[in-house]
């Protein structure tokens, strides 16, 4: 195990070093402002207010459903770079392997791949996602398709992007860590002197290892926004990015089922199955955003949104797959998956203000358009024929249990089940939602989308085209009671679909094409209460479930009938803000229950019964902090098969801060302070991922 510890590259401190620096401290009206619209100014550990659950200008507390705001003070705290990092903080979401390759989040017992949105717009594509040019990370719980269409079946994920705002900002910042960490970041922002404009630009570069053997990580992005004033109270925003993320695909370790135990094989933690020659993961993204917003003279906006995306993505893997009967041998498979993906949307909303008698109406009306086009192949690989496991095969290979890495040649051909096709899916969608306050006492929100969803697959090796267009309807009705005005008492309904083309677009079949989309119904009880003005506790209580689910009809096998599938029930608690001057804190706690009741009775995959997580940051004077976390996770179900059990473990994380001048800051985060042996996720039953031993990570954050 190779724990180096070295600083980052010269050339990207060069590289990073080359940009004029210092954060300015905005003026108390802009940063109201700036807090719920755009990004770049930090709301501490607790955010405020939100656009993400109902595209307006809203309070926390006034939103009828949970929501986890990660804001970018914890970001920067905590030294998070991915999606991982975030959603460990977040009550009732949990985060899968997703294969080494792709974010592939659990919302309330629910896996998805493609709930994930930036500034409001789908990023639906499997890839791994950084946080270099990310402000915050909002966490909308449970379905809310009324916002943001079809999907979104158990909760969905905003990243809120950096952009010019009028501001300078003027920082670098570098990392070098345990086994070979080095990664450097930059946020770059100007006015534009005598025009009424503003530059920004956000920049990445990271060549780094982990724990695990051979595994290694090279990636980078740049995101430039331009914001000007189009006349009056006219301003458009426009911004680019492109980012690439290469590294090794590494899918853990197998368990021991073959020996009729569901626990993981008894290795050290940094042990590689599989082959790392032939497992190669390529991800490039290149988007172009354009946002118009218009404020009228009455207090009304009018705004539109368009995102043109391109997606490259390649992933081939050489991986465990389970064990030989006498547990001598680890087995290998492969395969290999291309995908490209073009995505145009465009969304346009109104927000208006008015009232009728003593009744306040916030009225949104909106709609959006959009197409994605997507080219899928996958390739099975195959093996030199050789005895494994007691017959000759060329789809396994073995390797001894005692050096499981696999070192000859493999082969990628397809074969009759693999994936080689194109699909087209198209939407329309009108949406309309009323935020009422007949009181100060009593709000409420109703809300009601259509979208029209078409779906076209076409088989390339045959050319047998598959169709399907549904007609969605998406009703969402929330209700606040305030007491007192820091405390809110809501309950809420919400609602999603998931049409059969799959949420990565290319699962119509001719059996399938006909049957209704599936459908997630959220019923939500909750509290808001902002202690003080800066420190917030939320509580849920909610129960989703999955209905439309297609089974064989076992009076008729050939036929598939449709039934009530799958519950969760549970509760979540957080807090979040600035208890004192010196104390911030951010925690979270969930007890979920989730069941599979057809076709055949289990316990949802990966989801604790109890989990929590505490982050503490201490402010000693102005020079010195410290931090202090906890991370808990109870045992879980690798599969939905229930036969593998990874257990329940205990992380506690640490930090140290030290403000060297008002130009200077250092901190050293530490994973797992007490180096404990733990299994952090998995993919299935043979793809089980060890957590990180101890691991120390330095960034100094320099201001010009």
């Amino acid at each position: 195990m190779n724990t180096t510890f070295r600083p980052a590259p010269l050339a990207a401190a060069l590289l990073l070093a080359c940009a004029p620096l210092a954060h300015a401290e905005p003026d108390a009206s802009a940063r109201e402002l700036d807090r719920v619209v755009v990004s770049g100014h930090r709301d501490g550990y607790g955010a405020q207010a939100t656009r993400t659950a109902t595209k307006t200008d809203t309070a926390l507390r006034d939103v009828p459903q949970a929501i986890t705001v990660v804001t970018g003070e914890v970001i920067r705290d905590q030294a998070m770079t991915s999606m991982v990092d975030a959603l460990r903080l977040v009550p009732g979401v949990g985060v899968a392997q997703g294969e080494g390759h792709r974010d592939a989040p659990i919302f309330r017992g629910n896996a998805s791949t493609s709930d994930m949105f930036v500034d409001g717009v789908r990023d639906d594509v499997q890839y791994i996602r950084d946080l270099y040019n990310i402000d915050r990370v909002e966490v909308l719980k449970g379905p809310n398709a009324m916002i943001f269409g079809r999907g979104g079946v158990g909760g969905v994920i905003n990243r809120v992007t950096k952009v010019a705002d009028g501001h300078e900002h003027r920082e670098i910042s570098l990392q070098a860590g345990d086994y070979n960490r080095s990664r450097g970041t930059f946020d770059l922002g100007q006015p534009l002197a005598g025009r009424d404009a503003s530059f920004r630009v956000t920049g990445l570069y990271e060549d780094s290892e982990n724990f695990r053997d051979f595994f290694e990580l090279e990636r980078y992005g740049i995101n430039p926004t331009l914001t000007f004033g189009a006349g009056g109270t006219t301003s458009v925003t426009l911004g680019y990015e492109h980012f690439r993320d290469e590294r090794v695909a590494d899918r853990g370790v197998p368990s021991q089922l073959a020996l009729g135990i569901g626990r993981p094989v008894d290795v050290a933690p940094e042990t590689f199955f599989g082959s790392p020659q032939h497992s190669p993961i390529r991800a490039r993204v290149d988007a172009f955003t354009a946002l118009v917003e218009h404020r009228f003279a009455g207090g009304a906006r009018l705004s539109n949104r368009t995102r043109w995306a391109d997606y490259d993505r390649f992933y081939q893997n050489v991986y465990p797959n389970g064990l030989s009967r006498d547990g001598s041998q680890a087995l290998i498979a492969a395969y290999n998956s291309s995908m490209k993906r073009e995505n145009v949307f465009n969304q346009t909303d109104l927000v208006l203000g008015f009232n009728t008698g003593a009744v306040e109406h916030t009225l949104l009306a909106g709609a959006e358009f959009g197409r994605q086009v997507t080219d899928n192949l996958r390739l099975s690989g195959s093996f030199p024929a050789a005895t494994c496991d007691g017959a000759v095969r060329t789809n396994l290979a073995c390797v001894p249990l005692s050096n499981p890495v696999y070192t000859g040649p493999v082969s990628f051909a397809a074969a009759a089940s693999d994936a080689d096709n194109r699909s087209v899916a198209r939407v329309g969608a009108l949406y309309v939602q009323d935020q009422i306050e007949f009181s100060p006492q009593w709000q409420a929100i109703l809300g009601l989308r259509y979208d029209r969803f078409e779906a076209e697959v076409r088989q390339n090796r045959t050319g047998a085209v598959v169709a399907s267009t549904d007609n969605l309807w998406s009703p969402r009705l929330g209700l606040i009671w305030k007491p007192v005005e820091p405390l809110s008492i809501y309950a809420s309904y919400s609602q999603a679909h998931l049409p059969r083309a799959g949420e990565q677009l290319a699962s119509l079949t001719p059996g399938n094409r006909s049957l209704e989309p599936e459908e997630f119904r959220n019923y939500e009880l909750g509290a808001k209460w902002d202690l003080t003005p800066d420190f917030a506790l939320t509580a849920a209580v909610f129960q989703l479930d999955r209905t439309n689910v297609a089974i064989a009809d076992p009076a008729d096998p050939t036929r598939s009938i449709l039934v009530d599938a799958q519950r969760t029930e549970g509760v979540e608690l957080a807090l979040a803000g600035q208890l004192t001057q010196a104390w911030k804190l951010m925690a979270a706690y969930a007890y979920q229950e989730g069941r599979i009741t057809r076709p055949t009775p289990s316990e949802l995959a990966q989801l604790p019964r109890h989990s929590a997580s505490l982050w503490n940051r201490f402010d000693l004077n102005p020079s010195w902090g410290f931090g202090l976390g906890v991370v808990y996770r109870d045992d879980v179900f690798a599969s939905s098969s229930n036969r593998v059990t990874l257990d329940a473990f205990t992380r506690v994380d640490a930090a140290v801060y030290y403000t060297a001048s008002p130009n200077l800051q250092l901190q050293l985060n530490v994973e797992n302070l007490f180096d404990d042996e733990y299994f952090a996720n998995a993919h299935n039953d043979n793809n089980l991922m060890p957590g990180s031993p101890r691991a120390l990570v330095l960034t100094a954050h320099v201001a010009f």
